[in-house]
């Protein structure tokens, strides 16, 4: 598996798991939570918001997983002869995840 692969999975996973957190503490205070899915789908996912510190915790181990491919250079460039912007993609990929992350995690953390 390519080092691409691996860090665009981790940063897909961080972002789904960023998203999962502000889903599970946006559904406890937003009336819209309410009107989209029912009282009964809005209390189901109110249950849930005790996984709010464990989603965010995951999504940043994921971030720090990203990051670490995306800067750590591959066995056979440690001699500096890789084409350093053949990473770039892929850094911009993990910072723009991140700073979703951090976004949605500091507005699920301020609606919980």
């Amino acid at each position: 598996m390519s080092n691409k692969t691996r860090v665009i999975g981790t940063a897909g996973g961080a972002l789904g798991l960023g998203a999962f957190a502000a889903a599970v503490g946006a559904c406890c205070g937003l009336p819209w939570a309410v009107a989209l899915l029912g009282v009964s789908g809005a209390v189901a996912l109110a249950r849930l918001s005790f996984l709010l510190p464990y989603a965010l915790l995951g999504a940043g181990g994921l971030l720090a997983v990203a990051f670490w491919w995306a800067y750590h250079p591959p066995a056979v460039c440690a001699d500096g002869t890789c084409d350093p912007t053949s990473r770039r993609a892929l850094r911009w990929i993990v910072w723009a995840t991140a700073l979703l992350v951090v976004g949605l995690g500091v507005v699920a953390l301020e609606v919980s």
